[in-house]
C-alpha cells in the first residue's frame, strides 16, 4: 500500500494532478479545501471517496482514496486527564474531540491510520506538538492495542524543544518508542531527531529556510517491511513550502 502525506498550501483542486502521477492508494492533504462542498468536481477523480474536517472550510485535513479501498472513519472520544496536588482546573481534562487537527480511520480489520496536521490558537499553552502529545495520552489504549501508522504535518522537531514543557518533540518521542513506535524517516535514513538532511518545509519556500516537520510513524512490526521517500523541493515549490511524504507498507 502507498500512503502519501502532503501539505498542499491550499487550493487542493488545482493541484490534484501532481499527486495523481504519484499513484498512492491514500493521500492525507493538509490545507486543503472541504471536498464535500465540490462534489461535482471530486467525483470526477480516481480518488472518489474521502473523509474531511476543518475548522475552516478553505484550510482542512483530508483523506482522499479510491473504491477499492474500504476505510472507515474512526470516532474515538476518548478523555485523559492530570492530577496535580493543590491544582484545580477544568484545563487538567481534556477530550480527543477538542484535539486539533487529527482524523482517523482504519484501513484493515487489524490496522489503523491517523492523518495529523498539528494546530492550535495563539493563546493556547498546547500549541502544535502540544496537541499531539494530548491526543497521544487520551487514546494510548487504541494506538497500542491496534497497530496505527501516524503520519503528517507536525510542525515540530527537537531542534525547538523547550525543557519547561514536558510535551516538547523529545518527550514525545520517547513515549512512542516506549510504545514500540519510531519514525519510518530516521529508521530508513540512520539519522537523529533534530539532525536531519533531509527537509519537508520551506519557510517562504526559500530553500534556505528549510526544516524537518513531517513525519510517518509505524509501530515496529511494520518497519521492515516499509519504505519512505521524500519529494524534492524543485519539483514541489511551485505548489507549496511543503514536499510530500510518501511511504509503502506491507501488512
Amino acid at each position: 500500500m502507498k500512503i502519501i502525506s502532503w501539505n498542499c498550501s491550499g487550493g487542493f483542486r488545482k493541484k490534484y494532478p501532481r499527486t495523481f502521477n504519484l499513484k498512492a492508494d491514500i493521500l492525507i492533504i493538509q490545507e486543503c479545501e472541504n471536498p464535500y462542498n465540490y462534489p461535482e468536481f471530486f467525483k470526477k477523480l480516481e480518488h472518489t471517496k474521502y473523509f474531511w474536517e476543518g475548522e475552516n472550510q478553505n484550510r482542512g485535513i483530508g483523506i482522499f482514496f479510491n473504491e477499492t479501498i474500504d476505510l472507515k472513519l474512526l470516532n474515538w472520544s476518548s478523555e485523559f486527564s492530570i492530577s496535580i496536588p493543590g491544582v484545580i482546573s477544568e484545563h487538567l481534562r481534556w477530550n480527543t474531540k477538542d484535539l486539533k487537527q487529527f482524523l482517523g480511520v482504519s484501513i484493515s480489520e487489524n490496522h489503523n491510520l491517523i492523518a495529523v496536521w498539528t494546530k492550535g490558537g495563539k493563546n493556547q499553552s498546547f500549541r502544535y506538538i502540544g496537541q499531539f502529545w494530548k491526543y497521544l495520552l487520551a487514546n494510548k489504549s487504541n494506538i497500542v492495542e491496534k497497530p496505527t501508522i501516524i503520519i503528517g504535518d507536525f510542525n515540530s522537531n527537537s531542534i525547538w524543544d523547550k525543557i519547561d514543557r514536558w510535551w516538547n518533540h523529545t518527550e514525545i518521542i520517547k513515549i512512542l518508542n516506549s510504545w514500540n513506535y519510531k519514525s519510518l524517516y530516521h529508521e530508513a535514513y540512520t539519522e537523529k531527531q533534530g539532525e536531519e538532511k533531509i527537509p519537508t518545509f520551506f519557510l517562504q519556500r526559500k530553500k534556505e529556510k528549510s526544516y524537518h516537520i513531517d513525519y510517518a510513524f509505524l509501530p515496529n512490526e511494520l518497519l521492515k517491511n516499509s519504505e519512505i521517500q521524500l519529494g524534492k523541493f524543485e519539483d514541489w515549490i511551485d505548489l507549496s513550502d511543503h514536499v510530500p511524504l510518501i511511504i509503502e507498507f506491507e501488512f
